[in-house]
């Protein structure tokens, strides 16, 4: 099948032409009959499930361990974990009602319905703040201008006045009041977007290249399937309830590297340059393959775990690759440990039965063969432009250009969001594109409004710099709203860009990444310089410090950082990482990237270099 040529997405806002509705609509043809028979009930332990024959499957079978204990995908309820049992108990979809009794009563959650109400997108986050926070699901990190604005009414209304940024192309809203939870999800509503499955054990932000659609050296838009995927999930009540979350990202092959290797599922387009043969995955036959483009899957990222996702050995037709994606969140679904939390992501699952036998059950859920294709029988990808996402750049429609925002730390003020809102609509196409990096694009900029839309951006107190040292700025939520954080990571990002900026100039593009804790929200084993906020030993007192990790990279550098330093106190690392970016460009080879000079030097030459 030629899957070459494929129908471009709508801008958001516009109407679907006959052949996208149809692209759109088969899309998941192909998959399983059991994910295209609707739900027909509910097995004997509560789980929503059709077979392919339509009848009811039993997927709590009893454990050879007991035959009377009730189960729970195999596993004896005395063995699952609590947050199990609260789903066995009731589904959490099915808990709107204590969404409504929490905003009648504006009462803060117990530790349960904490859990329940992030099924919804709303977080309550205490103690670091008492009130809630809103994710809100964002496919493609696509905005229209009136999305932007509505957003900017709800955070006026309802939140602090303000708006993050996420690492997966997402917004969220904090400072909400129990009594405003129901108007601010109708809010959402009304605008188009939704929060439901954005916490907690669901899959969250589909993410797919921010310059989708508008990029000279993409080889596929991956907008539609980011969409795809999305409302699929939507509409799948056991998509919902996985053993953990669940990331999946679609990458284009374009200038920006969308950080798919960083997600349990990761969709890596590549072209092949002529016919060729694989192997059948349903019965080891051969499999004629065409001329065009396709994905890589890879499988089992986890930052957090120091593990970038690894190429599963398989080719998929754009065509299938939503239904692939769905048959494997279910093998995760059923499969996935719900005995530990610690244990209960894709990549242990992995770890136990190994790749091949989880294509194994995958192909068991698709009517369509998976198909066995070499990496090195594919056209690489060209070399990713590393800060793509900000300054201003050609789109491959004449006359457009498209703009990359620095937004520090990824907080807009709301004065902020209705201002971009009015550029888009006045100046582009009314569409802005979240990015993972914590910034934003504002595409189809005609050449002749681009330096007018430079000024207005500086004028509300965002830039279009890529050198700056902000640029390449993402933290986590911090200390300052998050339970799990050692230190104030945006607080201390913003002091130290603006440290760095004033003693140095970069003539590359650099990423620091400050996370609050292990769980590496912000990734930093994949940035250049990676800062992991501990708490450490200050004076005889607990104080705010970070491990430093360094030579982590996406794209072409794709690798995970080696942790450096240990434990130093926050008022040591500005003069630490001064010295450590004026030692690189001291010591470095002509044109040689951070990523490649830290990775040239074993660790104590590292030590033995940075140390002030």
């Amino acid at each position: 099948m030629n899957t070459s040529t494929l129908p471009t997405l709508a801008p958001p806002g516009t109407a679907f032409t006959a052949e996208q509705k149809e692209y759109l609509a088969g899309i998941l043809a192909g998959a399983a009959q059991s994910l295209t028979t609707p739900f027909v009930g509910r097995n004997d332990v509560g789980q929503f499930t059709a077979s392919p024959d339509g009848a009811t499957t039993n997927l709590a079978a009893p454990s050879p361990a007991s035959d009377t204990e009730e189960t729970l995908f195999g596993v004896p309820l005395s063995e699952v974990t609590r947050q199990e049992l609260w789903k066995h108990a009731e589904n959490p979809l099915d808990s709107w009602d204590r969404v409504l009794d929490h905003a009648a009563h504006n009462r803060f959650p117990n530790e349960e319905d904490t859990y329940r109400l992030r099924t919804f997108g709303l977080f309550y986050v205490a103690p670091t703040q008492n009130s809630f926070m809103l994710r809100c699901r964002i496919p493609a990190g696509e905005l229209t201008s009136a999305q932007l604005r509505g957003l900017a009414s709800i955070a006026t209304d309802f939140g602090n006045g303000k708006a993050a940024i996420t690492t997966r192309s997402n917004l969220q809203i904090r400072e909400i009041a129990p009594r405003h939870l129901v108007d601010v999800l109708i809010r959402l509503q009304s605008l188009g977007l939704t929060a439901k499955g954005s916490g907690v054990d669901n899959i969250r932000n589909i993410t797919a290249s921010p310059t989708a659609g508008i990029d000279f050296r993409e080889l596929i838009d991956t907008r539609p399937f980011a969409h795809a995927l999305h409302h699929y999930i939507l509409n799948q009540r056991d998509l919902y309830g996985l053993p953990r979350k669940f990331n999946v990202a679609f990458e284009g092959g374009g200038a920006i590297d969308t950080v798919a290797n960083t997600n349990d599922i990761g969709f890596a387009a590549v072209t092949l340059t002529e016919a060729a043969s694989g192997i059948s995955l349903r019965d080891r036959s051969a499999f004629e393959l065409q001329p065009g483009v396709y994905f890589r899957t890879d499988l089992a990222g986890i930052t957090g775990h120091r593990q970038l996702a690894s190429d599963s050995g398989i080719l998929v037709p754009p065509s299938e690759a939503v239904a692939v994606a769905a048959a494997m969140i279910r093998v995760f679904r059923e499969h996935g440990d719900r005995t530990d939390r610690k244990k209960a992501r894709l990549k242990y699952l992995i770890d136990r039965w190994g790749v091949a036998r989880f294509l194994e059950e995958t192909q068991k859920k698709l009517s369509f063969p998976l198909v066995e294709f070499p990496l090195d029988r594919c056209q690489p990808r060209s070399p990713t432009l590393k800060h793509g996402h900000l300054g201003v750049y050609r789109q491959r429609q004449p006359g457009r250009n498209y703009l990359g925002v620095v937004v520090p730390v990824g907080i807009l003020s709301v004065r902020q969001m209705e201002r971009v809102a009015d550029l888009a609509a006045h100046y582009g196409s009314g569409q802005i594109r979240l990015t993972p990096w914590q910034n934003f694009i504002l595409p189809d900029i005609p050449d002749g409004f681009v330096e007018t839309v430079k000024r207005q951006l500086v004028r509300i107190g965002l830039h279009h710099e890529a050198s700056h040292v902000a640029g390449g700025l993402v933290a986590c939520t911090g200390s300052t709203g998050c339970k799990w954080a050692a230190t104030d990571t945006k607080g201390h990002g913003l002091f130290l860009a603006q440290h760095l900026a004033k003693r140095l100039t970069l003539d590359q593009p650099m990423n620091l990444h400050l996370t609050g804790c292990p769980n590496s929200c912000a990734q930093h084993y994949i940035g250049d310089i990676g800062l992991q906020g501990v708490k450490v030993n200050a004076g005889g007192s607990s104080g705010e410090g970070y491990h430093v990790v360094l030579g982590g990279g996406v794209g072409s550098e794709s690798g995970i950082g080696r942790q450096v330093f240990t434990a130093l106190p926050f008022s040591d690392l500005p003069r630490l990482l001064e010295h450590i970016l004026q030692t690189y460009q001291a010591r470095r080879a002509p044109k040689e990237s951070f990523t490649d000079f830290t990775r040239r030097h074993d660790l104590g030459q590292l030590q033995e270099l940075f140390t002030p």
